[in-house]
């Protein structure tokens, strides 16, 4: 069965790529290009999406004797992703790149290519499981949660699902890092990248966006909740909804933000305890289950690394849905994914929309 990997370079796509070979199937490694040609040997050590990863990718499809190509995806990646990017923070909220670019670039131009290729399906090194039950495929949780990515993964088409393949699913990063050593990889040691891959290294991903020329650099005031101007902020994309360092003004408490007014050019900050809410509006949901009919419970989770939280979700017209927490949870991020799970199953998800009072 002639499959396509999605080869970062990285430790975690390298033994995704061995995995499926040892299960006898037909591998080919692809590399995607996201940076244009005038930004080549620019990245400096990037660990995805750079000149070295395509060294490291490229020394492991010879040691696995696959074949291997770069496709170069540099204009769909900028205009799908990096655009997004820079207009969300123009819109005072907080992206997601990696959902955009799991969904619109790998399970979307990738998948495209891989037919192309005459592969029958697609992989890569996430930590997830697609589930089979019947007729139906599922997106599941990784076995071991630390490492799970499904939060990532819920935006992917759903009828993608039945030709995708997540290797290391049943794994954890630990015994995924002894495989690499064992067949003498030279990705073993590479550390995960925890980086915007296309900001500079160390993630300041505020120089990016003034070289994009995005409006949302202007100083303007800083407001505590009863409109009291407080201070003054740098710009708007400096800040983000639940932050707390950085902001610049003392109170007799830790203040955080609790809300960024793009038409005001205002931030306005609060207390930890003003910044807990219990019900969000979430727009442009994927649902990977069947969409409910009436008002029913999943488990939320509104970052990646936060845990699940019991919700209500209410579906509303036009793909939308109230999510009503049973809990306050802590700044809730316009911007943001809620993912929704049936156990350990993702029924959907969609973009944070709206903070209600």
């Amino acid at each position: 069965m002639r499959t396509v990997v999605a080869m970062s370079g990285g430790v975690d796509s390298s033994v995704a790529a061995l995995e499926l070979k040892k299960a006898g199937r037909e591998i080919i490694g692809i590399t995607i290009k996201t940076w244009p040609k005038e930004e080549c040997g620019a990245s400096g050590e990037k660990l995805c999406c750079s000149l070295e990863a395509i060294q490291y990718a490229r020394s492991v499809a010879e040691d696995l004797d696959i074949p291997y190509y770069v496709v170069d995806l540099s204009r769909e990646f900028a205009r799908e992703v990096k655009e997004y990017f820079a207009e969300e923070y123009a819109r005072g909220r907080t992206p997601n790149p990696c959902v955009y670019c799991n969904s619109k670039i790998k399970f979307g131009y990738l998948f495209k290519k891989a037919n192309e290729l005459g592969a029958e399906r697609i992989a890569t090194g996430h930590y997830a499981r697609i589930v089979k039950k019947g007729d139906e495929f599922s997106l599941a949780e990784a076995k071991d949660e630390k490492c799970d990515q499904s939060y990532f993964l819920y935006d992917i088409p759903k009828e993608a699902l039945a030709f995708i393949d997540f290797p290391l699913g049943e794994m954890g990063k630990d015994r995924v890092r002894e495989i690499a050593t064992e067949n003498g990889f030279t990705s073993a040691d590479r550390r995960s990248s925890q980086d915007i891959c296309f900001a500079p290294a160390g993630g300041d991903y505020r120089k990016y966006l003034e070289k994009t020329g995005v409006n949302a650099f202007f100083p303007g005031d800083i407001l505590d909740t009863s409109g009291r101007v407080i201070g003054k902020h740098k710009g708007i994309a400096w800040y983000t909804v639940g932050q707390r360092r950085g902001i610049g003004v003392a109170m007799e408490n830790p203040v955080y933000v609790l809300k960024i007014d793009t038409e005001a050019n205002a931030i306005v900050v609060g207390e930890k305890t003003q910044a807990m809410n219990t019900r969000i509006r979430v727009g442009d949901i994927n649902w990977l289950a069947s969409r409910p009919e009436a008002s029913r419970e999943f488990e939320t989770r509104i970052r990646y690394n936060s845990p699940k939280k019991t919700a209500t979700i209410d579906p509303l017209g036009k793909g939308e849905a109230m999510v009503e927490f049973h809990e306050p949870e802590f700044a809730p991020t316009p911007g943001q994914a809620a993912v929704f799970y049936d156990g350990g199953i993702v029924a959907g998800g969609g973009w944070i929309e709206e903070v209600l009072e």
